[in-house]
């Protein structure tokens, strides 16, 4: 059915070959791993929201509860065209909803987005502490060791350097 001509040919009647529950299994793989990247990408996407910091200062109002576009830009110094843009980008990463009550848009934070940005942090933060504590410890060993030519303590005595004194070869001429 198939010929082995070339390598690719041949990879591929091998894995034609293989059981069907193989098959099953790596398109579970595939599809866990395609998930996987989707849900980085969709950090990605949250941590470039929140780089900005007038988003932050919007989500920081979002908070306190729910704020018309109109209430949101009253702190900035900026277009509505530039509060829109922003607003867009946060609703993009999925951090903030926008309703609609008649000519007003009202706009809440959304915490799902939030939670994922922080469990990811958390994961680091083990690690972060455990650095911190090293840098410490070695600190304070830095801080007990005695310091040469500190205040109060004798400076120490140059070494003289010694050589052997140099003896010239003479020649003998014949």
């Amino acid at each position: 059915m198939f010929s082995r001509s070339t390598p690719v040919d041949a990879h591929l009647h091998s894995f034609l070959d293989k059981p069907i529950w193989f098959t099953e299994y790596l398109t579970y793989q595939l599809i866990n791993r395609l998930e996987n990247y989707l849900d980085q990408d969709h950090l990605s996407v949250t941590f470039a929201a929140l780089a900005d910091p007038t988003r932050r200062a919007i989500l920081a109002r979002l908070a306190q509860g729910e704020a018309t576009v109109g209430d949101l830009a009253v702190p900035f110094e900026l277009s509505a065209p530039a509060i829109s843009k922003h607003l867009r980008v946060l609703a993009r990463a999925g951090l903030i909803t926008q309703g609609r009550d008649r000519q007003y848009r009202p706009c809440r934070i959304a915490p799902a987005p939030l939670k994922q940005a922080a469990d990811w942090a958390l994961q680091y933060r083990a690690l972060w502490e455990q650095r911190l504590d090293q840098l410490d410890s070695y600190l304070q060993q830095l801080q007990q060791k005695p310091v040469k030519g500190a205040p109060g303590q004798a400076a120490p005595k140059p070494t003289p350097k010694v050589s052997k004194p140099r003896t010239r070869k003479t020649r003998h001429h014949d």
